[in-house]
């Protein structure tokens, strides 16, 4: 048996500082790595005020033993937000030292792959997007969800691009051989006005750039509309009309998904895919969404959704609703890598969300391995476990918000 001898966690307020990362250390060596995003000094209470009691001491390859015994203990308190987050950055690294004893990467410990390379998208965020560009702006909070820093012209600006020079951001990507692009661009209307309503005018600032890439690349490339929850039915439903004409990918969490019945009557009305939603939290949400005919990809997280185990179990159950499932990964490499091991062993994951700028300008200051990723595929993850470490210097005593409790002796 691996027993549990220590937690640790750190915030890295210096790259992402919305970013948790937990690792867990046992008696014969293995230390498993795990992260999720937002409100991480709540998740760190929890791991250590709370979760720890469960696990230190504890069996740490019984991964749904303690899966089960926390989640049922979190839903008590009504449905679980940040237990949930903190239970899936356990349980990422509860299956990282699983792979490591087994001697085996996670993914041949879900079945084994089923394909050779994973098909990828770009969200269209910049190195700062969600991020900080320097040790200066650390301090400053990095902004609510969806509303990002637009970053400036330059390499891997992204997020620039996609609104200002969108057709040579198209083209940039097709020459990488990525197949989808995720952009946002009629966030800065309900920025400016919320989304009770949008104006015709609004309606053509954000089609400008999407027109831009059909004239420029045709459909070469697919494209993929992030809505961060921002619209009320009618201004979503007249985004949908004009957004016809650009043939999207998905229309995703243009409204909330507070109400399946009106979600499912917004995929009815728009004639659109609908992708919903990382915002979901466990098969019993997800499953509400498949019943109503509300969604055409079940969009997941692993780090906020459950960890592996219940992602697995999610992208299964869309899977009896003929419904595919899109990972979905704007945070940090932890997740990335989670998802990359639920699509190399599941034929019912059909894209893995990426960011190439973070993946390309601060993801080495946190893990030591990068995935590899090319001509729109990503390489199955190599090595034990996740295939990747966090760095050691993120885990020292004074800086990151470091916590550690220990099993007792």
């Amino acid at each position: 048996m691996s027993k549990i001898t220590a937690i640790e966690t750190a915030i890295p307020s210096g790259v992402m500082p919305n970013l948790i990362l937990v690792r867990i250390h046992t008696d014969d060596g293995f230390i498993g790595c795990g992260e999720t995003y937002y409100t991480p000094h709540a998740i760190a209470a929890l791991v250590h005020d709370w979760m720890a009691e469960r696990l230190l001491g504890a069996d740490a390859l019984a991964v749904e033993s303690h899966w089960r015994f926390l989640y049922e203990r979190c839903t008590p308190f009504g449905h679980p937000g940040a237990e949930m987050r903190a239970l899936s950055a356990v349980d990422i690294a509860l299956w990282d030292i699983l792979g490591q004893a087994c001697g085996q990467p996670v993914y041949r410990l879900l079945g084994g792959p089923v394909r050779d390379a994973i098909p990828i998208y770009n969200t269209c965020g910049g190195p700062s997007y969600g991020a900080v560009a320097d040790a200066e702006k650390s301090a400053r909070h990095p902004g609510w969800p969806g509303y990002g820093d637009v970053g400036k012209d330059g390499a891997l600006q992204d997020n620039w691009k996609s609104n200002f020079a969108a057709g040579d951001l198209a083209e940039e990507l097709i020459a990488e051989g990525i197949p989808a692009l995720k952009m946002w661009p009629f966030d800065k209307a309900a920025h400016r006005s919320g989304g009770l309503h949008i104006s015709w005018a609004d309606i053509e600032e954000g089609m400008k750039p999407l027109r831009e890439i059909r004239e420029r690349v045709g459909m070469k490339i697919e494209i993929a509309i992030e809505g961060h929850a921002f619209f009320q039915l009618p201004a979503a439903l007249r985004i949908a009309e004009a957004l016809r004409e650009i043939k999207p990918l998905w229309l995703e969490d243009v409204l909330r998904v507070d109400n399946v019945a009106t979600l499912a009557d917004f995929r009815r009305k728009s004639g659109l895919p609908i992708a919903a939603s990382e915002m979901i939290l466990g098969r019993k949400e997800y499953l509400a969404v498949l019943q109503s005919g509300a969604a055409d990809y079940a969009m997941v997280d692993p780090t906020w959704n459950g960890g592996i185990s219940e992602t697995r179990r999610v992208i299964d159950l869309a899977q009896t609703f003929n419904i595919p499932s899109t990972i979905h990964d704007c945070t940090g490499p932890l997740t990335l890598f989670a998802g990359l091991h639920l699509a190399a062993s599941s034929a019912n994951v059909v894209f893995q969300e990426t960011v190439r700028a973070h993946i390309r300008s601060f993801y080495e200051k946190l893990v030591d391995t990068l995935p590899v990723i090319e001509h729109g595929k990503a390489r199955l993850p190599a090595g034990t476990g996740l295939g990747t470490k966090l760095r050691d210097d993120l885990f020292r005593p004074g800086v990151n918000s470091y916590r550690r409790s220990d099993a007792k002796t």
